[in-house]
């Protein structure tokens, strides 16, 4: 039966990041014959070969990166672990690790990042991606929260916490018109051309929904999956963008753009996905309770 052994990862490593069998050995101070029989044992246990020799180096297979960087995971997690146990976590530098997905606002991001961008006893990791990657990263606890604009539903195998952190209204915003004329919600989206989140969107979904029961046919100019470049699509067109105006903030406040209409019964939901953890990154709460208490919420 295939097992994974603490040795053995510790081994690779160290043969991975040196290249050599030798240089391996003298940073462990073991003998190379025991590198090699760590290493041997490791690649049988995976049922992979590891690395292939070039020259007078060990290279990393693709199977190599792979268990490279699982074996990272796994010391900073066991790291980790031995400082939570040990209550030595106030005499370090505490770590952060946040996932949004790309289609969240970057106003509301920075908002809800807000709190650590000053601290020095905080080094925050921030990452994007998609709402699939980023909770397999939390479930692998190379992320503690997840920022995002849909919650997650919970199942046998991943108990997740969708925390709501604020409600937002949806508008169609655009560059002040020449002629200072009302909007006229919906006849004038016949001849103004939209700029819109896509598909997969909560918003988008809602929107479509509102114009099928109106029997209104828009003018889509450009559906985008990254709210940064529709605020930018925006800025640059004669189109108008269905956005919550937290993502178009300091354009509104410039007057680069202006609201044109808002929805009554469409808002733009932001939430932070946890897991269940026995030993929480306290951090994390630390991030639920100020936005819960910032400003607009």
């Amino acid at each position: 039966m295939s097992y994974l052994n603490y040795h053995h990862l510790r081994y690779f490593r160290a043969i991975a990041h040196d290249g050599t069998l030798t240089g391996a050995a003298a940073r462990l101070g073991v003998s190379q014959s025991s590198v090699s029989v760590q290493l041997k044992q490791l690649e049988e246990n995976l049922g992979q070969e590891l690395f292939r020799r070039e020259h007078k180096t060990l290279v990393l297979t693709e199977a190599g990166r792979i268990a490279l960087d699982y074996a990272e995971t796994i010391f900073r997690t066991g790291d980790e672990l031995v400082n939570i146990m040990s209550d030595r976590t106030g005499s370090r530098k505490q770590v952060i690790r946040v996932g949004a997905v790309s289609t969240l606002s970057r106003n509301f991001q920075v908002a809800c990042l807000k709190p650590f961008l000053d601290r020095s006893d905080v080094e925050l990791v921030f990452s994007s991606g998609n709402l699939r990657d980023l909770l397999s990263r939390l479930r692998a606890h190379t992320l503690d929260v997840v920022l995002s604009n849909l919650p997650v539903r919970r199942d046998a195998e991943s108990d997740w916490h969708s925390h709501l952190l604020d409600e937002q209204p949806v508008s169609l915003v655009g560059r002040a018109p020449e002629v200072d004329a009302p909007f006229q919600f919906p006849d004038d989206l016949r001849s103004v051309p939209l700029l819109l989140p896509s598909l997969d969107s909560n918003i988008r979904a809602a929107f479509d929904l509102v114009l099928e029961s109106l029997g209104v046919q828009p003018l889509i100019a450009a559906e985008v999956d990254d709210m940064a470049m529709l605020r930018l699509l925006t800025r640059e067109s004669n189109g108008l963008a269905l956005v919550p105006p937290v993502v178009v903030k300091g354009e509104l406040e410039r007057g680069q753009l202006v609201e044109r209409y808002r929805f009554p019964d469409i808002r733009e939901s932001f939430y932070a996905i946890t897991p269940s953890r026995r030993f929480p990154n306290p951090l994390v709460k630390e991030l639920l309770e100020a936005a819960s208490v910032a400003p607009g919420r």
